[in-house]
């Protein structure tokens, strides 16, 4: 199912391996909606500020309300890609990359990943494998950005 040339929705069961990327290729995931309690909850274990826990305090903060963790961004977004916003054969397997967060996650947001293949290197010295440049944008319902994620990935070759 190909929204584009290059574009594939995340329910698709096939996987790609590092042959089978081409530069500007391009993968959407499925969404996921965040509420009030999956906002507290995360930062209640992993985040315990006020502008994540509680609403009234957040009200106070440059938020202006309750927000939820850019970890709980991040985390969210990886669930997304995992489940086949990025359907790479034996798994995201990062090496690092930049992350930032541009907007806010409210409460109420529905969140999706966009992501576009950057770079594709064959290694030279490990001919299984290479790695993989991706910006995977994570946006809401309103096609606001709220975090960019360019991380570099190994990627498996085919096998042969």
């Amino acid at each position: 199912m190909c929204k584009a040339p290059g574009h594939r929705y995340a329910g698709a069961m096939e996987t790609f391996f590092l042959d089978d990327l081409t530069i500007g290729q391009r993968f959407v995931s499925g969404t996921h909606a965040l509420d009030a309690a999956e906002i507290t909850r995360f930062a209640a274990e992993y985040d315990p500020q006020p502008f994540h826990l509680d609403d009234a305090a957040a009200r106070e903060t440059l938020f202006g309300g309750l927000v939820a963790s850019g970890w709980h961004t991040a985390c969210t977004t990886m669930r997304l890609i995992v489940g086949g916003g990025l359907p790479i054969a034996g798994g995201i397997m990062g090496t690092g990359g930049e992350l930032l967060w541009t907007n806010p996650v409210r409460p109420g947001d529905t969140l999706h990943v966009e992501c576009e293949v950057l770079e594709i290197t064959p290694s030279r010295s490990k001919p299984d494998r290479g790695t993989v440049v991706v910006r995977c944008l994570t946006k809401n319902q309103r096609g606001d950005t709220v975090q960019s994620f360019t991380p570099k990935l190994v990627v498996l070759r085919r096998p042969r």
